[in-house]
């Protein structure tokens, strides 16, 4: 009742699932090479006080959007 009729929504939206990994360059540069397709390349996210946050976002073969995080340590 509040919300639109579902044959008229063009997407449907989930939540994003995170895969932290200890080195973010490398997991993106073996996964680029197995063909998956980064949104962009990995940048910094925040900065923390102890440590700086490092993502890059990618979608699955379903179009859920996913997310490789690294902590990168000061």
């Amino acid at each position: 009742m509040l919300d639109a009729p579902a044959e008229t929504q063009s997407e449907n939206y989930g939540s994003i699932i995170y895969y932290k990994v200890p080195d973010l360059d490398a997991a993106f540069e073996t996964l680029s090479a197995r063909k998956v397709v980064f949104e962009a390349k990995p940048h910094l996210v925040a900065e923390l006080p102890d440590y700086e946050l490092w993502m890059a976002f990618f979608r699955d073969p379903d179009g859920n959007l996913m997310a490789l995080m690294s902590e990168v340590r000061q």
